[in-house]
C-alpha cells in the first residue's frame, strides 16, 4: 500500500486501485476536504476564498495540478497558480498574495513516481495537528458540495520566483556585497526540479560563478531524489574537477540544503542548519541581539546546542516534523531553527525550509570569515549520527519496548515528548528512538564524538529490545 494520509496531507504512488496509491479520486476529495476546512475556519472572515497552488517538477506534477485547481474552482476558491515553484516560493507567495491559504505538489525527496498535497494556513506555514486531523476526518466522509455556477472561483498565473529571491536578497544578514567580493565558484546539483530555476537566479544576482548539473526542470531525477552523500558522487568529483569553493545540492522540491566541500568531501547535512545558525548567533552577538534562541527537532545534531550555548544562547527541542519545530520557534522566539535534514527555518524571512536562504547565509558567512568549506567544518562541534531501526511483528510492542527504555535508563537525561530521547550528558551522547507512523518499526537516531560510539550506542539499545521482546 502506497498511500499515506497523515496531519500534513497525503502523498503516495501515481497509478493504481483507489486507497492503494495517490489517485484522481484522493486528489479531488482531499482537495475538497480541504476547502471545506477552509471555509469553516475562516467563516468570520468572507465568502470568498484565495488559495495558491505551486508544484514541483515530477513527471506528474501538471496532472495532478489540474485536479486540484479544478477542485478549488468548483468548490468557488479562487486560485493563484505558481506553477512550477519551490516549496518555499509556495509558502512565500500565500502572503505576497493575500491569499488564505496554500497548497504545495511534491513529495520533497522521494522518487519520481510519488507525489503529494502539503496544506498551508494563512501565514504560508503547515497547519496544526487539530486542523490536519479535521481535513482527515472530512476526507474520510467522502461527502461534496460544490458551488453553483455563479459562484465558481477563478484562475490567475503569478510566477513568484523573483519575488522571493528579492526577498532572500533584501535579508539584513545577507551580505550581497561581501558576496560579490568573494568571487565564489559553485557547482549545483539541481536534481532536474524546480532548483533548477530558481537557484542559478539567486546565485546570479550574487555574483556567483554557477555551474549546474542536472538543471533541467523535467521531473526525470538523474538520481535518487534525497541529498545524501551517496546519491552526491557526481556532484562530488565535479566540485573537485572544476575547483570550486563548494558544491550546492538540493531536494525537488528545494526545502533541503546539502553542501559539498572543496575536496569533494560531505559537509554533512547535518551540519547545514548548524553553520547557519553560527554565522547568524555571531552577527545577533555583535549587534546585542537578545534572545538567542534557536530550535530543532529531538533527532537533530547536538552541535547547534553546542554553537548556540557557546553563544551565550538556549537551545530548545522539538518533537520531530516542521510543524512541531515551528511551532516551538513561534513559542520561544527563536533567531533560527530548522531540522538536522539540511532544513534552514529563518523567522526573519519565514517560517518554512528554505535553501535559498540557507545557501545565502551559508555564503555571507564564507564571505566573512575567508575560509574553506573543510577548514570552516574543522571548527565546529564535531559528531556522529547513526541511523538504524527495530523491526517488528506487533505494533503494541512498540509502547512496551519505549516503556523499558524510560524505565533502563531513567538515571540518564530522558525525554518523551516525541518517542524516547536518551541523552547521556557526560559522554556527549544521545539516542532518539520513535515509531514509524506507517509500519510496526521503530526508528532509532544516535549520535556521539564517533561514528564508531554513535553505532555502538544504537546496538546497545537494539540489543536491548531484543531482550524485551524475547522476554514477553
Amino acid at each position: 500500500m502506497s498511500l499515506i494520509k497523515s496531519i500534513s496531507g497525503i502523498r503516495g504512488t501515481i497509478g493504481g486501485a483507489v486507497g492503494d496509491n495517490l489517485t484522481p479520486v484522493d486528489i479531488v476529495n482531499f482537495t475538497y476536504a480541504y476547502c471545506k476546512c477552509l471555509r469553516e475556519r475562516k467563516a468570520p472572515f468572507g465568502s470568498r476564498y484565495k488559495v495558491v497552488v505551486g508544484r514541483d517538477a515530477r513527471i506528474s506534477g501538471a496532472m495532478v495540478e489540474q485536479l486540484v485547481v479544478g477542485t478549488l474552482v468548483a468548490c468557488g476558491v479562487d486560485v493563484v497558480r505558481c506553477g512550477l515553484a519551490s516549496t518555499p516560493t509556495t509558502e512565500l507567495a500565500v502572503t505576497f498574495a493575500g491569499a488564505d491559504g496554500g497548497i504545495i505538489l511534491t513529495a520533497s525527496h522521494n522518487p519520481r513516481q510519488w507525489n503529494a498535497l502539503k496544506l498551508l494556513n494563512e501565514k504560508g506555514e503547515f497547519l496544526t495537528a487539530e486542523q490536519g486531523q479535521a481535513i482527515l476526518d472530512c476526507a474520510e466522509k467522502g461527502e461534496f458540495d460544490f458551488a453553483p455556477v455563479d459562484e465558481l472561483g477563478h484562475v490567475t498565473d503569478h510566477d513568484y520566483t523573483d519575488e522571493h529571491i528579492d526577498a532572500v536578497l533584501a535579508l539584513e544578514a545577507v551580505d550581497v556585497p561581501a558576496i560579490k567580493a568573494a568571487k565564489f565558484k559553485v557547482v549545483l546539483d539541481a536534481i532536474n526540479s524546480v532548483g533548477g530555476i530558481i537557484m542559478p537566479r539567486l546565485l546570479e544576482r550574487l555574483g556567483v560563478e554557477c555551474i549546474t548539473l542536472n538543471g533541467e526542470p523535467t521531473g526525470d531525477f538523474a538520481h535518487n531524489p534525497e541529498p545524501l552523500p551517496v546519491n552526491l558522487i557526481g556532484l562530488s568529483e565535479t566540485v573537485v574537477k572544476e575547483k570550486a569553493h563548494l558544491g550546492i545540492s538540493v531536494d525537488p522540491d528545494v526545502d533541503r540544503l546539502a553542501l559539498i566541500c572543496e575536496d569533494g568531501k560531505p559537509f554533512v547535512e547535518e551540519y547545514t542548519l548548524v553553520a547557519v545558525a553560527d554565522y547568524l548567533l555571531d552577527d545577533a552577538v555583535a549587534r546585542g541581539v537578545k534572545p538567542l534562541a534557536t530550535v530543532s527537532n529531538l533527532s537533530s545534531s547536538r552541535a547547534l546546542r553546542d554553537v548556540t550555548e557557546a553563544h551565550g544562547g538556549t537551545y530548545y527541542a522539538s518533537a520531530v516534523g516542521e510543524v512541531n519545530v515551528t511551532t516551538l520557534m513561534h513559542k520561544v522566539g527563536a533567531l533560527i531553527g530548522g531540522e538536522g535534514n539540511g532544513g534552514v527555518i529563518y523567522p526573519a524571512s519565514h517560517c518554512g525550509r528554505d535553501a535559498m536562504v540557507g545557501v545565502a547565509l551559508i555564503l555571507s558567512k564564507l564571505a566573512h570569515n575567508g575560509m574553506s568549506m573543510s577548514a570552516y567544518k574543522a571548527t565546529l562541534p564535531q559528531y556522529a549520527i547513526a541511523k538504524n531501526r527495530i523491526d517488528l511483528s506487533d505494533k503494541a510492542m512498540i509502547d512496551r519496548i519505549l516503556d523499558a527504555m524510560k524505565e533502563h535508563y531513567k538515571a540518564e537525561k530522558v525525554n518523551t515528548i516525541d518517542g524516547v530521547k536518551i541523552d547521556f550528558e557526560a559522554t556527549r551522547r544521545w539516542v532518539h528512538l520513535r515509531r514509524s507512523n506507517t509500519e510496526p518499526i521503530i526508528r532509532i537516531y544516535s549520535e556521539a564524538p564517533t561514528e564508531a560510539e554513535a553505532q555502538a550506542l544504537a546496538e546497545e539499545v537494539v540489543a536491548l529490545a531484543k531482550r524485551i521482546m524475547a522476554d514477553v
